[in-house]
Order: C-alpha cells, then structure tokens, then sequence
C-alpha cells in the first residue's frame, strides 16, 4: 500500500480490550495515536504500555485518543494487563487491539501481504517490524509516522512535543525548530507570504535568511 504522511489512514474493524470499535468512527473528530506491538508479554513493550497509561491524561487534554496494537488475542492482553500494572504501577487504560488475523499490521505497512494470516505460533521476532507510532488527525489523515527497532523503548514525551507541534501547525500554519517544546519561538513557513504573516504576526519577526522567519508562538 505504500502509506506516507498524508495519506488516509486505512479503516478498520478490530475487538479491542474495550470492544469491537470501527476505527474511523472511534477516532471521530479527535486526534488519534495508534501505536502497535510485535507480541504480548515483550519486556520493552510492557514498559511503553504502562508509560503511556500514566500520560494518557496530557493526550486527553490534546484532545487525543490512544489506542495499542498487538498481535496477539484480546484475551491475552488482558493477562499482560495485570503484568503491566504489577511492573510498571500502571495498567494500560486506553483499549487494545487484538490482530490476531495480522490483517491490520498488513494494512499498515507492518507486515507484507504474505506473512500468513494467524497469529498462533509467530514469535517476537517474526513481528519485529509490527513497533510503530501512527499519529492521525480528524482528518483521518497519517501527520505523523514513527518506526523503532524491538531493542530500542519509545520515548513517549517526544510523541507528546510532536503532538503538540503538529496541533500547533494545524492552527496557525506554523513551522518548529529544532528541539522546540510548547511556548518557545517558531519558524514562519516559506509558503506563508510577508504580507500573509503581517496579519498572523503584527508585533513582526525576526529574519535570519530570506527562507529563515523567526517570531513568537502565537496565542491560542
């Protein structure tokens, strides 16, 4: 399929840890985080789930849902559930999808068409490649897409600085410099004209280079 940024972020219909969902209509006019797993019971992933439990609250304030992925049965997650709150001090509180066909990592680029089409007897590392972060608008669009290694834990504070960015662009047309964090400076994109950004910043900005317009994080 080819996904990239900007493309439709393909539809679905999974059982979850909290039911069956449609995942357009689960998204609805918010944001969406989909982040997927190559088995239950994975020593870096059962860390990433009981982190990201204790940041959903900063993605509920984003207007932003967060939904897993594993390959493995509803059934199963709900087992490793118990691990994560026991290790971690948190359970996962979001829902969690069971791929147990493999049919959705397919549709994600996770998996090539001919991977099979049952979860049992597959290891971690036939799923390597099933350790993505999808960052979705209410567009259903793809704005964002992450892909890690089994060895390497996801920093989840960076989706957060990246949520915020992208949410921040779809507001005001903006642009991010390195390592910036909410409330620091901006960049005015090229495509934004002088006149165009005289409006969207009347106190002005800062050019460093014709290409290179620097001004205040404009307020919400």
């Amino acid at each position: 399929m080819g996904l990239r940024i900007g493309s439709i972020a393909p539809d679905f219909t999974a059982k979850t840890t909290e039911g069956e969902i449609r995942f357009h209509d689960w998204i609805g006019d918010d944001w969406a985080i989909l982040f997927s797993h190559p088995k239950d019971f994975t020593p870096v992933c059962t860390t990433e789930l009981g982190y990201m439990a204790q940041l959903k609250p900063d993605f509920d304030k984003r207007g932003t849902k967060v939904i897993g992925l594993s390959v493995d049965p509803v059934e199963n997650h709900a087992t490793w559930s118990r691990d994560i709150e026991e290790t971690q001090g948190t359970a996962p509180n979001y829902p969690m999808i069971g791929d147990t066909d493999l049919t959705i990592s397919k549709l994600y680029d996770m998996l090539p068409e001919d991977e099979g089409e049952n979860c049992e007897g597959r290891t971690a590392k036939d799923n390597a490649t099933v350790r993505a972060v999808y960052v979705i608008g209410p567009d259903k669009r793809i704005k964002a897409m992450l892909i890690y290694p089994m060895t390497s834990g996801r920093d989840f504070n960076e989706i957060l600085r990246l949520l915020d960015s992208l949410q921040l662009n779809a507001r005001h047309t903006v642009a991010t410099p390195v390592n910036w964090r909410d409330g620091d400076d901006i960049i005015i994109p090229p495509a934004v004209s002088d006149e165009q950004a005289r409006e969207k910043f009347p106190e002005g900005w800062d050019t460093l280079k014709p290409y290179l317009r620097v001004a205040r994080q404009p307020a919400d």
